[in-house]
């Protein structure tokens, strides 16, 4: 796969572990397979990374797909759609094939397979059908070409895909919960600085676009007499997506309670915005941290000081039985001489 290619399409690839079934569509035994599927027109691929589209409820659109086979034999690709979703490390990725669509992975009618020649590239039509009742926001998918080889009794199902974004109109919502919020302080142990809070949270996307944002973390100490804060940015979140979040503030002095709020501002993604309603969330906790180098290094000077005061009184002590001895002895000397 050329680079401008690749970086012009979202891949995606799975492998899946089956007992023996006989696949639908298979490259040849031994044949390596390379291929592309990217969004196109009538005529061919249009420059489009993915497809994303806003649409009435009942409306029908046709889109089309293009399937280029790199290889030196012909290659038949079995076409498939499904719900996406975003993985843990925020990569886009559909549904596995075992697994059924229950949102916008229905939308889409596409055939079956397409045969390609090789150095060929074949454009596909496919429909979408938008539901009736179909709710305001988006709804995910993806569609994908792929190849199942066989070795023993593992089947293997390789796909190349791209996103197909559909949002049905109506108000756009943009919500991030908080949630499973938990604060830890990390003292320093230089007493001449600050600690460091830590604070882990989970973000749920609650609106019906998917959306980023910003966090932001304010610590306040002495009872909200000083304080700290920092920024977060939060990457894209599906609808009903979550991610896990690690916010953390520096430096912060462990003077008893600390309080830590949370406060995110998403900000929706893609489509028309105009009306958006975009609900800020406030989250907070509250910790108590003692500042145990501090009373460390108050501890050793105390230490020192006692020592000190010790050490001057019994040089005092010292010196006075000195005198008293030398005053004595200056007595018995003159006494001898009388």
């Amino acid at each position: 796969m050329t680079t401008p290619l690749r970086r012009a399409l979202m891949v995606l690839t799975v492998a899946t572990l089956a007992t023996p079934v006989a696949p639908a569509v298979a490259a040849e035994p031994g044949t390596t397979v390379t291929w592309t599927v990217q969004p196109a027109g009538p005529s061919g691929p249009d420059g489009r990374r993915w497809i994303e589209l806003t649409l009435d409820p009942g409306q029908v659109v046709t889109e089309h797909l293009a399937v280029r086979n790199f290889g030196s034999a012909a290659v038949v690709f079995s076409l498939n759609s499904a719900d996406g979703y975003l993985t843990d490390k925020g990569r886009f990725n559909m549904l596995p094939s075992g697994q059924p669509s229950v949102d916008g992975g229905r939308w889409i009618d596409v055939r079956e397979a397409v045969t390609v020649g090789p150095n060929e590239t074949r454009v596909v039509p496919f429909t979408i059908t938008v539901p009736r009742d179909a709710a305001p926001g988006d709804h995910p998918a993806g569609i994908a070409a792929s190849v199942t080889s066989t070795g023993g009794t593992v089947n293997v199902e390789s796909r190349v895909g791209f996103r197909v974004m559909m949002r049905a109109s109506g108000t756009v919502r943009a919500a991030v919960a908080v949630k499973d919020v938990t604060a830890r302080y990390r003292p320093s142990w230089n007493p001449f600085r600050g600690g460091t809070i830590r604070v882990r949270y989970l973000l749920a996307n609650d609106g019906n676009v998917r959306a980023s944002g910003t966090s932001r973390l304010a610590v306040t100490e002495l009872f909200g007499l000083t304080g700290q804060d920092a920024t977060t940015d939060v990457e894209e979140m599906l609808p009903g997506g979550s991610r896990m979040v690690e916010s953390r503030v520096d430096p912060v002095w462990a003077l008893g309670q600390l309080r830590t709020t949370i406060a995110v501002t998403p900000e929706p993604l893609g489509g028309d915005l105009a009306g958006a309603e975009i609900r800020q969330t406030r989250a907070t906790v509250t910790i108590w941290a003692l500042p145990w180098s501090q009373l460390a290094l108050l501890l050793l000077l105390g230490v020192l000081v006692a020592g000190f005061r010790a050490s001057a009184r019994q040089r005092r002590r010292r010196m006075t039985q000195l005198l008293a001895r030398a005053r004595e002895e200056g007595r018995a000397e003159s006494r001898a001489r009388s």
